[in-house]
């Protein structure tokens, strides 16, 4: 019997190969190079060549565009014909082929889109058999998008009897302290020619490991039907899941014909209620919750593309640990791991489906396969997020060109009709720029030109056009299908739908870093706005410099939107991408009423005599927190003090430089003129003249030496799991200069690979795949990646300095 096989769902990234694509003949010639071995997930663009005349240019972060081949042979046992045998893909960048023993058994040109494939039928049983997937990149992207199986794939082998691809949904539709409704819908197909009556049991645990529910059910399916079988159960006293307490349960489904198991399946869910409305906002579990949120690009910056479970609960958690508590995923559906790792920590997710619709933004991007593939691609991702408790709402688009025409509105409405019917429990919104949706060239022109706007301080040029009576028409259409409009870069549109719009709730689905303070404040006076997310928390790759400062030496120093190359990185996120907070993140946690001291940052002295041609509305100052500045004794220097008070005094070992009104260039922030002179640097803030908080900033002394530190002492040792290496310069007392950087060697030994090295320096030359990186700032991050088991050592050494060593043991 067929049917007698044990189910398995498992992870399926090892012993993979990847090459570049040959021709019908090179294989019979001889041609081509040897594969190279790589585990799953990989990004097959992260250690491509970066040139100046890249085609994708600063988009890409001056990456090339390429085409790849994934190849992997496995042996596929005699037991399982007759069976359901599939593959789940979590993303392939991009336009991929899937093949089975030469045949072509899927497509798919989103490469951010799960799909299910099913191999059965191509098999070869009882023998080796071959699976290949071409991928490839060219100019289809705004930001660095990497390549390849960078979301890795799982194997699903089960009895002809099975759960459908994402065929189990767990609902909670009534909850109160006493009781929760928890609904499990499971789709059961039958791949027989024969009536099947199986049995579905499904057993509830809590996040303690105890079974606090329990159904089992008989379902009859005809030949190759697919039913719907929905079980209701009740948790008393439930644990419910929240930003505070991401409480998951896991609901167990398996299907049984007698004592043979057929298919089982765990899905971790979360119980919890969610509802908006313009009086309360957005609540969860009935309290508001205010978003405090950012927009994050897909890519884990050592490691390209390349998303892994430890990777996204990283940075999901340092971002939360920030005042961080939602995310929106920019501008494409997140992967599992991402969805997991927020899950896990308590992170709010708005999904984004798309970054175009029917319009270019690329020469070769996603608008060519839209008609045909968004409503398979909506499906998957609403798929992919209706068991994810974190997953609040869904948003169709971001910044969608053709939103003002008649066909993009009819588009508007189509596309989130078709949400509603694959999830009515979540909101949908859409992220709006107004700048598209009107003729803005008169205001344009009037502030200079779109390379003024774009390179300088486009905020109030946004929220002039935001305001405008021509948008107000424009944006009544895109509104009304959504139950959340999404306001890019139009917060002027707050105070103004309070009055005109009192039945609307809309969301800063995206906003400037430069106006947090002020967009907060307007987020909290208006209880119909859910709250806020910035560009960006985290610094990602691609759109490369948009947020670095020019000044009049650079070459190519201009007000432009991007930066020449060699910039790799945005570099306009709160963190680095190491994962190290930047004095912008400092900030937005007094804006938002989350940090009581006070925080200093000082602008580069070696800067200092030099023309800021531009920091745009994406950047920041260029400052750091430090007052190490060797070789600039007595020389000019400028302070910033953040504070949430009303002045700052400023003193050099006890001496006072200066007292400073905060607000009066800047919100929040108190600016100081001096000149460098090493010590202790001490900031007061004042509040009716009484001291609210202060900080300080000492010199580092001499001699440094190398901290190297383990965010873990053990590891898996699948290839799966991830081990973060923070490395810094610093002095006896630990403090870490930022003018003193030198290269760092690693040197690894043990049953790992180096999955990945970098400073935060967002314009470099150096590699992430080198053994040896200069710091910026004084810092650099490795990633450790285990192959096998057994005890791992890092050695990180620098010149002049002892070498420090960290023992690691991969289980």
């Amino acid at each position: 019997m067929t049917d007698v096989i044990p189910p398995l769902r498992t992870a399926f990234n090892d012993g993979w190969r990847i090459r570049k694509p040959m021709g019908p003949f090179a294989a019979v010639m001889g041609g081509g190079a040897e594969p190279t071995p790589v585990t799953l997930p990989h990004d097959a663009m992260r250690d491509m060549e970066r040139t100046p005349d890249a085609p994708s240019g600063a988009a890409s972060g001056y990456s090339p565009s390429a085409a790849w081949t994934y190849l992997k042979r496995f042996d596929v046992p005699a037991l399982w014909s007759g069976a359901w045998v599939a593959l789940e893909i979590d993303g392939a960048a991009s336009r991929s082929l899937v093949y089975v023993n030469g045949a072509l058994v899927a497509s798919r040109p989103n490469g951010y889109a799960r799909f299910v494939v099913e191999i059965g039928p191509h098999l070869r049983y009882g023998a080796a058999n071959e699976l290949r997937i071409e991928v490839r990149t060219h100019k289809d992207s705004r930001w660095y998008s990497g390549a390849g199986l960078y979301r890795g794939v799982r194997l699903i082998v089960a009895g002809a009897v099975h759960i459908a691809p994402d065929g189990v949904r767990v609902s909670t539709p009534d909850v109160d302290d006493e009781l929760a409704a928890v609904e499990v819908s499971s789709r059961i197909a039958n791949e027989t020619r024969l009536v099947r009556t199986v049995r579905v049991a499904t057993v509830l645990v809590d996040p303690s490991g105890e079974a606090v529910g329990r159904e089992e059910s008989p379902l009859t399916l005809l030949p190759g039907q697919t039913m719907v079988l929905r079980q209701r159960m009740f948790v008393r006293n439930p644990r419910r899941w929240s930003v505070e307490q991401p409480e998951l349960h896991t609901a167990h489904v398996s299907v049984t014909d007698g004592a043979v198991e057929l298919d089982g399946q765990a899905i971790d869910f979360g119980i919890r209620t969610l509802q908006v409305d313009p009086l309360r906002g957005l609540r969860i579990n009935g309290a508001t919750v205010k978003l405090r949120g950012t927009c994050v690009h897909h890519d884990n910056g050592p490691l390209g593309a390349v998303s892994l479970p430890r990777a996204e609960e990283r940075r999901m958690q340092r971002l939360k640990d920030a005042g961080f508590n939602a995310i929106r995923t920019a501008h494409n559906p997140a992967s599992q791991a991402l969805l997991d790792a927020c899950d896990r920590v308590g992170m709010l997710v708005m999904n984004e489906a798309f970054d175009m619709w029917e319009h270019e933004k690329s020469e070769h991007d996603y608008a060519r396969d839209f008609t045909e593939w968004w409503e398979r691609d909506v499906d998957a991702m609403v798929d992919g997020s209706f068991n994810h408790p974190s997953v609040v709402m869904y948003s169709i688009g971001n910044e969608i060109i053709e939103l003002g025409s008649p066909s993009g509105a009819v588009l508007n409405r189509r596309i989130a009709e078709k949400v509603r019917a694959c999830d009515p429990t979540r909101p949908v919104t859409n992220g709006l720029n107004t700048f598209l949706m009107v003729d803005a060239g008169p205001i344009i022109e009037a502030a200079g030109g779109l390379n003024m706007v774009m390179g300088g301080d486009a905020s109030n040029i946004f929220d002039r056009i935001a305001a405008s009576p021509e948008v107000s028409a424009a944006v009544e259409e895109i509104a009304t299908p959504l139950d959340i409009p999404g306001y890019n870069y139009a917060e002027s549109r707050y105070a103004m739908d309070a009055v005109s719009h009192p039945n609307r709730v809309v969301v800063g689905s995206e906003t400037f870093p430069t106006t947090i303070a002020a967009n907060w404040r307007e987020v909290m006076r208006h209880p119909h706005v859910l709250g806020d997310f910035t560009w960006t928390g985290w610094d990602y790759l691609g759109e490369a410099g948009i947020g670095g400062a020019a000044y009049d030496e650079d070459e190519g120093g201009s007000r432009s939107f991007a930066r020449e190359f060699p910039y790799l990185t945005a570099y306009c996120g709160d963190f680095d991408i190491t994962g190290f907070r930047r004095p912008a993140s400092y900030y937005r946690e007094i804006a938002y009423g989350r940090r009581s001291q006070p925080y200093i940052a000082v602008q580069r002295p070696e800067r200092h005599d030099h023309t800021r041609i531009t920091v745009n509305a994406w950047g920041w100052t260029d400052a750091v927190a430090s007052w190490s500045w060797s070789g600039y004794e007595g020389r000019p220097i400028r302070v910033e003090v953040y504070a949430d008070a009303e002045e700052v005094e400023l003193l050099l070992d006890g001496t006072v430089i200066g007292r400073s009104a905060v607000g009066a260039q800047r919100d929040l922030t108190a600016e100081f003129e001096t000149v460098y002179t090493p010590g202790t640097l001490v900031a007061i803030a004042y509040r009716a003249g009484a001291e609210v908080g202060r900080a300080d900033l000492t010199t580092a002394g001499t001699p440094l030496s190398l901290l190297v530190t383990a965010d873990a002492d053990a590891i898996s040792g699948d290839g799966q799991d991830l081990v973060y290496i923070d490395i810094a310069l610093t002095d006896m007392a630990g403090v870490v200069p930022c003018h003193a950087d030198v290269p760092v060697t690693i040197d690894l030994a043990g049953p790992a690979v180096l999955a990945g090295f970098c400073s935060g320096d967002p314009q470099t030359v150096e590699r992430f795949d080198a053994s040896t990186r200069t710091t910026f700032n004084g810092r650099a991050l490795a990633v450790i990646r285990a192959t096998g088991d057994g005890e791992i050592t890092l050695t990180a050494s620098a010149p002049g300095m002892r070498a420090q060593t960290v023992t690691i043991n991969a289980e």
